[in-house]
Protein backbone atom coordinates (compact mmCIF):
# COMPACT_ATOMS: atom_id res chain seq x y z
CA UNK A 1 0.00 0.00 0.00
CA UNK A 2 1.42 3.36 -1.01
CA UNK A 3 2.15 5.73 1.86
CA UNK A 4 -0.13 8.73 2.17
CA UNK A 5 1.28 12.01 0.97
CA UNK A 6 0.05 15.55 1.42
CA UNK A 7 1.07 18.99 0.22
CA UNK A 8 2.19 21.56 2.76
CA UNK A 9 2.31 25.22 1.75
CA UNK A 10 4.14 27.91 3.75
CA UNK A 11 2.79 31.21 2.44
CA UNK A 12 5.07 34.19 2.97
CA UNK A 13 4.65 37.83 2.11
CA UNK A 14 7.37 37.60 -0.55
CA UNK A 15 7.95 33.88 -1.18
CA UNK A 16 5.88 30.72 -0.88
CA UNK A 17 7.49 27.34 -0.20
CA UNK A 18 5.46 24.18 -0.84
CA UNK A 19 6.32 20.50 -0.58
CA UNK A 20 5.01 16.98 -0.87
CA UNK A 21 5.36 15.56 2.65
CA UNK A 22 4.76 12.17 4.29
CA UNK A 23 3.62 11.46 7.86
CA UNK A 24 7.21 11.40 9.09
CA UNK A 25 7.84 14.92 7.86
CA UNK A 26 10.04 13.72 5.02
CA UNK A 27 9.98 15.98 1.96
CA UNK A 28 9.60 14.22 -1.38
CA UNK A 29 9.68 17.35 -3.55
CA UNK A 30 9.56 21.06 -2.86
CA UNK A 31 9.19 24.25 -4.87
CA UNK A 32 9.64 27.94 -4.14
CA UNK A 33 7.76 30.72 -5.91
CA UNK A 34 7.33 34.45 -5.42
CA UNK A 35 4.07 35.30 -3.68
CA UNK A 36 1.82 37.48 -5.82
CA UNK A 37 0.03 39.74 -3.34
CA UNK A 38 -1.10 42.28 -5.92
CA UNK A 39 -4.69 41.17 -5.35
CA UNK A 40 -6.68 38.49 -3.59
CA UNK A 41 -7.49 36.76 -6.86
CA UNK A 42 -3.83 36.75 -7.88
CA UNK A 43 -2.76 35.29 -4.54
CA UNK A 44 -5.33 32.49 -4.64
CA UNK A 45 -4.59 31.70 -8.28
CA UNK A 46 -0.89 31.49 -7.46
CA UNK A 47 -1.52 29.07 -4.60
CA UNK A 48 -3.75 26.95 -6.83
CA UNK A 49 -0.98 26.78 -9.42
CA UNK A 50 1.60 25.70 -6.83
CA UNK A 51 -0.67 22.91 -5.60
CA UNK A 52 -1.28 21.67 -9.13
CA UNK A 53 2.44 21.83 -9.95
CA UNK A 54 3.24 19.52 -7.05
CA UNK A 55 0.25 17.29 -7.61
CA UNK A 56 1.26 16.44 -11.18
CA UNK A 57 -0.50 13.08 -11.27
CA UNK A 58 0.26 12.15 -7.66
CA UNK A 59 -2.40 10.89 -5.26
CA UNK A 60 -2.51 13.66 -2.66
CA UNK A 61 -4.59 13.03 0.47
CA UNK A 62 -4.88 16.57 1.88
CA UNK A 63 -3.52 20.12 1.80
CA UNK A 64 -2.13 22.20 4.65
CA UNK A 65 -1.39 25.92 4.66
CA UNK A 66 0.61 28.10 7.03
CA UNK A 67 -0.14 31.79 6.50
CA UNK A 68 1.21 35.03 8.03
CA UNK A 69 -2.03 35.82 9.82
CA UNK A 70 -4.01 34.72 12.83
CA UNK A 71 -6.52 32.05 11.86
CA UNK A 72 -10.00 31.40 13.22
CA UNK A 73 -10.08 27.61 13.29
CA UNK A 74 -13.87 27.54 13.53
CA UNK A 75 -14.38 29.29 10.21
CA UNK A 76 -11.09 28.60 8.43
CA UNK A 77 -10.65 32.32 7.80
CA UNK A 78 -7.65 34.60 8.21
CA UNK A 79 -8.11 37.09 11.04
CA UNK A 80 -6.43 40.51 10.86
CA UNK A 81 -4.52 39.56 7.72
CA UNK A 82 -2.06 42.42 7.16
CA UNK A 83 0.71 41.29 4.82
CA UNK A 84 -1.38 39.18 2.44
CA UNK A 85 -4.82 39.94 0.94
CA UNK A 86 -6.88 37.14 2.51
CA UNK A 87 -9.40 39.15 4.52
CA UNK A 88 -12.93 37.88 4.03
CA UNK A 89 -11.97 34.66 2.22
CA UNK A 90 -13.44 31.33 3.33
CA UNK A 91 -9.95 30.00 2.74
CA UNK A 92 -10.36 26.46 4.00
CA UNK A 93 -13.69 25.83 2.24
CA UNK A 94 -12.53 27.54 -0.93
CA UNK A 95 -9.38 25.41 -1.18
CA UNK A 96 -11.29 22.22 -0.41
CA UNK A 97 -13.86 22.98 -3.09
CA UNK A 98 -11.16 23.87 -5.61
CA UNK A 99 -8.89 20.85 -4.99
CA UNK A 100 -11.29 18.21 -3.69
CA UNK A 101 -9.34 17.09 -0.60
CA UNK A 102 -9.39 17.95 3.13
CA UNK A 103 -7.66 21.24 3.94
CA UNK A 104 -6.00 22.47 7.12
CA UNK A 105 -4.93 26.06 7.80
CA UNK A 106 -2.95 27.69 10.60
CA UNK A 107 -0.70 30.66 11.12
CA UNK A 108 2.91 30.41 10.02
CA UNK A 109 4.42 30.40 13.51
CA UNK A 110 2.19 27.51 14.56
CA UNK A 111 3.17 25.67 11.39
CA UNK A 112 6.87 26.16 12.17
CA UNK A 113 6.31 24.97 15.74
CA UNK A 114 4.53 21.84 14.53
CA UNK A 115 7.32 21.22 12.02
CA UNK A 116 10.05 21.41 14.66
CA UNK A 117 7.96 19.23 16.96
CA UNK A 118 7.46 16.49 14.38
CA UNK A 119 10.83 16.49 12.68
CA UNK A 120 13.24 18.95 14.29
CA UNK A 121 14.59 20.28 17.56
CA UNK A 122 11.47 19.42 19.59
CA UNK A 123 10.88 15.91 18.24
CA UNK A 124 9.48 13.65 20.97
CA UNK A 125 8.75 16.44 23.46
CA UNK A 126 5.29 16.95 24.95
CA UNK A 127 5.66 20.52 26.23
CA UNK A 128 7.27 23.01 23.86
CA UNK A 129 7.44 26.77 23.46
CA UNK A 130 8.69 28.03 20.11
CA UNK A 131 9.56 31.58 19.16
CA UNK A 132 10.23 32.68 15.59
CA UNK A 133 12.25 35.88 15.33
CA UNK A 134 11.89 37.73 12.05
CA UNK A 135 10.09 40.89 11.01
CA UNK A 136 8.01 40.22 14.11
CA UNK A 137 8.05 37.61 16.86
CA UNK A 138 5.80 34.65 16.25
CA UNK A 139 5.14 31.87 18.68
CA UNK A 140 3.64 28.44 19.09
CA UNK A 141 2.87 26.03 21.91
CA UNK A 142 2.76 22.27 22.24
CA UNK A 143 1.02 21.37 25.51
CA UNK A 144 0.58 17.77 26.62
CA UNK A 145 1.56 16.57 23.17
CA UNK A 146 -0.95 18.71 21.28
CA UNK A 147 -0.71 22.06 19.48
CA UNK A 148 -2.41 24.73 21.57
CA UNK A 149 -4.47 27.26 19.64
CA UNK A 150 -6.83 28.80 22.19
CA UNK A 151 -10.62 28.99 22.24
CA UNK A 152 -11.05 30.10 18.63
CA UNK A 153 -7.65 29.25 17.18
CA UNK A 154 -6.00 32.65 17.46
CA UNK A 155 -4.13 32.01 20.73
CA UNK A 156 -0.41 31.56 21.40
CA UNK A 157 0.53 35.02 20.11
CA UNK A 158 3.67 34.85 22.22
CA UNK A 159 5.31 37.83 20.56
CA UNK A 160 2.63 40.03 22.08
CA UNK A 161 3.28 39.27 25.73
CA UNK A 162 3.64 42.66 27.43
CA UNK A 163 7.05 43.09 29.04
CA UNK A 164 6.99 46.90 29.41
CA UNK A 165 3.82 48.93 29.92
CA UNK A 166 5.42 52.13 28.66
CA UNK A 167 7.63 50.41 26.12
CA UNK A 168 8.08 51.11 22.41
CA UNK A 169 5.12 50.80 20.04
CA UNK A 170 4.34 47.43 18.50
CA UNK A 171 3.09 46.92 14.97
CA UNK A 172 -0.21 45.66 16.36
CA UNK A 173 -0.91 49.03 17.97
CA UNK A 174 0.08 48.07 21.50
CA UNK A 175 3.17 49.05 23.46
CA UNK A 176 5.97 47.18 25.16
CA UNK A 177 5.29 43.81 23.57
CA UNK A 178 8.12 41.28 23.26
CA UNK A 179 8.08 41.85 19.50
CA UNK A 180 8.99 45.50 20.12
CA UNK A 181 12.21 44.41 21.84
CA UNK A 182 13.35 41.20 20.15
CA UNK A 183 12.36 41.18 16.46
CA UNK A 184 14.66 41.69 13.49
CA UNK A 185 13.85 45.41 13.05
CA UNK A 186 15.26 46.03 16.53
CA UNK A 187 18.60 44.69 15.29
CA UNK A 188 18.27 46.84 12.17
CA UNK A 189 17.88 49.96 14.31
CA UNK A 190 20.81 49.00 16.52
CA UNK A 191 22.99 48.49 13.44
CA UNK A 192 22.08 51.90 12.03
CA UNK A 193 22.85 53.56 15.35
CA UNK A 194 26.26 51.90 15.46
CA UNK A 195 27.34 51.87 11.82
CA UNK A 196 25.19 54.32 9.86
CA UNK A 197 22.08 54.30 7.72
CA UNK A 198 23.27 51.65 5.27
CA UNK A 199 23.61 48.99 7.95
CA UNK A 200 21.10 46.36 9.05
CA UNK A 201 20.65 43.43 11.39
CA UNK A 202 22.52 41.05 9.09
CA UNK A 203 25.63 43.21 9.40
CA UNK A 204 25.17 43.42 13.16
CA UNK A 205 25.04 39.64 13.46
CA UNK A 206 28.07 39.18 11.21
CA UNK A 207 30.06 41.68 13.26
CA UNK A 208 28.90 39.92 16.42
CA UNK A 209 30.12 36.59 15.09
CA UNK A 210 33.52 38.20 14.51
CA UNK A 211 33.55 39.24 18.16
CA UNK A 212 33.25 43.00 17.70
CA UNK A 213 32.35 44.21 21.21
CA UNK A 214 29.72 46.81 20.25
CA UNK A 215 27.84 44.30 18.10
CA UNK A 216 28.08 41.57 20.73
CA UNK A 217 26.64 43.91 23.37
CA UNK A 218 23.85 45.19 21.13
CA UNK A 219 22.77 41.62 20.41
CA UNK A 220 23.16 40.68 24.06
CA UNK A 221 20.72 43.44 25.03
CA UNK A 222 18.18 42.07 22.56
CA UNK A 223 18.88 38.60 23.95
CA UNK A 224 18.22 39.77 27.49
CA UNK A 225 14.86 41.16 26.42
CA UNK A 226 14.15 37.87 24.71
CA UNK A 227 15.11 36.12 27.94
CA UNK A 228 12.52 38.16 29.83
CA UNK A 229 9.83 36.71 27.60
CA UNK A 230 11.29 33.21 27.77
CA UNK A 231 11.37 33.33 31.57
CA UNK A 232 7.71 34.30 31.60
CA UNK A 233 6.77 31.43 29.30
CA UNK A 234 8.80 28.97 31.36
CA UNK A 235 7.14 30.14 34.57
CA UNK A 236 3.66 29.76 33.08
CA UNK A 237 3.95 26.62 30.94
CA UNK A 238 6.95 24.70 32.36
CA UNK A 239 8.04 23.40 28.95
CA UNK A 240 10.73 20.85 28.32
CA UNK A 241 12.11 22.97 25.50
CA UNK A 242 12.10 26.53 24.25
CA UNK A 243 12.99 26.48 20.55
CA UNK A 244 14.11 29.71 18.88
CA UNK A 245 13.99 30.00 15.09
CA UNK A 246 13.21 32.46 12.32
CA UNK A 247 15.55 34.52 10.19
CA UNK A 248 16.87 36.65 13.06
CA UNK A 249 16.94 33.57 15.29
CA UNK A 250 19.95 32.38 13.30
CA UNK A 251 21.99 34.79 15.44
CA UNK A 252 22.05 31.79 17.76
CA UNK A 253 24.14 31.99 20.90
CA UNK A 254 24.65 35.74 20.51
CA UNK A 255 20.99 35.95 21.59
CA UNK A 256 20.43 32.68 23.42
CA UNK A 257 23.37 32.95 25.81
CA UNK A 258 22.17 36.26 27.31
CA UNK A 259 18.58 34.98 27.23
CA UNK A 260 19.55 31.96 29.34
CA UNK A 261 21.21 34.25 31.87
CA UNK A 262 17.93 36.11 32.38
CA UNK A 263 16.04 32.83 32.57
CA UNK A 264 18.42 31.58 35.27
CA UNK A 265 17.73 34.73 37.29
CA UNK A 266 13.99 35.17 36.70
CA UNK A 267 12.75 31.63 36.11
CA UNK A 268 11.15 29.62 38.88
CA UNK A 269 12.57 26.37 40.19
CA UNK A 270 12.57 23.62 39.10
CA UNK A 271 11.52 24.65 35.57
CA UNK A 272 14.42 27.05 35.04
CA UNK A 273 16.89 24.26 35.80
CA UNK A 274 15.32 21.60 33.58
CA UNK A 275 14.17 23.53 30.51
CA UNK A 276 16.48 23.68 27.50
CA UNK A 277 16.65 26.76 25.29
CA UNK A 278 17.80 25.57 21.87
CA UNK A 279 18.00 26.80 18.27
CA UNK A 280 15.58 25.47 15.68
CA UNK A 281 16.94 22.76 13.38
CA UNK A 282 14.82 22.80 10.24
CA UNK A 283 15.45 26.33 8.99
CA UNK A 284 13.04 27.46 6.29
CA UNK A 285 11.65 23.91 5.98
CA UNK A 286 10.02 24.06 9.44
CA UNK A 287 6.95 25.88 8.16
CA UNK A 288 6.34 23.67 5.15
CA UNK A 289 6.80 20.44 7.13
CA UNK A 290 4.45 21.82 9.76
CA UNK A 291 1.93 22.71 7.07
CA UNK A 292 2.15 19.12 5.91
CA UNK A 293 1.38 17.89 9.42
CA UNK A 294 -1.57 20.32 9.54
CA UNK A 295 -2.80 18.64 6.36
CA UNK A 296 -2.62 15.23 8.05
CA UNK A 297 -4.47 16.69 11.04
CA UNK A 298 -7.28 17.78 8.71
CA UNK A 299 -7.29 14.38 7.03
CA UNK A 300 -7.49 12.53 10.35
CA UNK A 301 -10.39 14.72 11.46
CA UNK A 302 -12.51 13.53 8.54
CA UNK A 303 -15.44 11.33 9.60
Amino acid sequence: MEALRVIGVDVGGTKTLAAVVDRHGEIEQDVVHSTDISSQDALLAGLDAIVEELRDGREIAALGFGIPSRVDQRSGRAVASVNIPLAGVDFRDRMRERHGVPVGIDNDANAATIGEWHAGAARGARYVVMLTLGTGVGGGLILDGRPYRGATGVGAELGHIVIGLDGPPCGCGGHGHLESYAAGPVADRAARELYGNGSDGHELVERGRKGEPEAVEALAEIGRRLGTGIASFVNVFEPELVVVGGGFGTAGELLLGPAREVLAREGLEPARDTVRVVPAQLGFHAGVIGAGMIAFEALDAEP
